[in-house]
């Protein structure tokens, strides 16, 4: 993340709409990254984990993080669309570094199964996209 992807170059440049910020937009970003990164299911636990430090030994000793109600109001207010041009770099590098070969991540065929229902959608793009399986005669069909 740090010397290949240059993540927090990225973060360092996001800005938000908050007035006189006692936190960079970075420092407060940085935190929720972790969180995606650890799976963390809650601001509850986020802010759990800010509290006891767990996420000290990632950072060097002048980075301090905000508590869950900065976060909450920078997450309000920030320029979405500098994260969507981090990401995009992320892509660009991985495609440029050859990551993805022949449809594949290193030589591994990937596949994202969501089975939490957290985060999901039923909109279809084409007909192959949504498989509900609801009884036998479909798990077979499915199968097959």
């Amino acid at each position: 993340m740090k010397e290949v992807y240059r993540i927090e170059r990225g973060i360092s440049k996001l800005r938000d709409k908050r007035r006189n910020p006692i936190y960079s937009t970075g420092n407060v970003i940085l935190p929720v990254l972790f969180g995606f990164i650890i799976r963390i299911q809650s601001f509850n636990e986020l802010n759990n984990r800010i509290k006891s430090n767990d996420f000290k030994k990632l950072v060097s000793r002048k980075t301090k993080f905000p508590l869950i109600d900065t976060i909450r109001d920078t997450l309000k207010c920030i320029n979405v669309q500098r994260l969507d041009d981090i990401n995009v770099r992320i892509i660009k590098k991985s495609v440029e570094n050859k990551v993805f070969r022949k449809g594949t991540v290193e030589g591994y065929r990937v596949a994202a199964i969501d089975g939490t229902k957290i985060f999901g959608s039923n909109k279809k793009s084409c007909e192959e996209c949504i498989v509900t399986v609801k009884g036998e005669e479909d798990r077979i069909k499915l199968q097959m």
